[in-house]
């Protein structure tokens, strides 16, 4: 066939480049111009090097503040999240945050760095349990269902790990304080929210649950929103934070 054959049968010149938009499997409607793609390219780039050297994972909040005007954060991440889906770091959701994970088939590379962990005890894998499953909840409420003290200790051990935090205190009398889950927790166990939580045929398919329990038992649904407080709770202020020990107490000088 003839260059000029070629030429007429072709939708671009021979030795020029075809438009990406010929062939892309999104529909003519929604492939931005040149101009927003090359907007949006530079947008992807920047969030990759700001969520690169955090060390810690970065919410959609603070990329906003530091990504030029206008740019779509969900879009810009969900793009990033696509370039990694098949390397050796995947981008990764942590709640609300992102932050660049080795890849899991390939955990195994980095067994020999892993500094050996003291394992949580029988006690504390429960009470840890109890708070993601039912978060908010108080000591008294964690006791009533595992019935038996929970001693201070186990969940000191969970505030060390940064897997729990006080998250606020119950409008009940005594006002204890409610415990939940961060999102450290959810990047330890690979989960992108907290309703990602194994459910009950999951648990039991794990060997997690006996076949045996009763009929009526039930697994509670996390909530939605693991961070906004319930009716219930009132927000820890700084008086309650220096009563718990979390806030050195304010000097008044005479």
């Amino acid at each position: 066939m003839s260059e000029r054959a070629n030429a007429s049968v072709l939708p671009f010149k021979v030795g020029d480049e075809p438009d990406e938009a010929l062939f892309s499997e999104e529909p003519a409607e929604q492939v931005q111009n040149p101009a927003e793609r090359l907007h949006l390219a530079e947008a992807v780039r920047m969030a990759e090097a700001i969520v690169f050297a955090s060390a810690e994972p970065v919410s959609e909040k603070q990329l906003a503040a530091r990504l030029p005007d206008g740019i779509n954060v969900a879009v810009a991440m969900a793009e990033l999240q696509q370039i990694y889906a098949r390397r050796g770091v995947n981008l990764v959701r942590v709640g609300e945050a992102w932050a660049f994970r080795t890849a899991g088939d390939l955990a195994f590379l980095m067994s020999r760095d892993t500094v050996q962990q003291r394992k949580l005890s029988r006690a504390a894998l429960e009470v840890l349990a109890i708070i993601a499953y039912h978060q908010p909840v108080t000591r008294a409420e964690i006791e009533d269902i595992r019935g038996v003290e929970t001693s201070k200790g186990t969940l000191d051990t969970l505030l060390e790990t940064e897997w729990v935090r006080m998250r606020g205190r119950r409008r009940t009398p005594g006002r204890p304080v409610t415990y939940g889950t961060t999102d450290t927790f959810l990047d330890h166990f690979a989960l992108e929210e907290i309703r990602d939580l194994p459910g009950m045929e999951e648990l039991k398919g794990a060997g997690l649950l006996s076949g045996r329990m009763p009929s009526n038992f039930s697994i509670p649904q996390p909530p939605a929103d693991p961070d906004a407080l319930t009716d219930d709770e009132d927000a820890l202020t700084d008086i309650d934070l220096e009563e718990l020990g979390l806030l050195t107490p304010r000097v008044t000088e005479d």
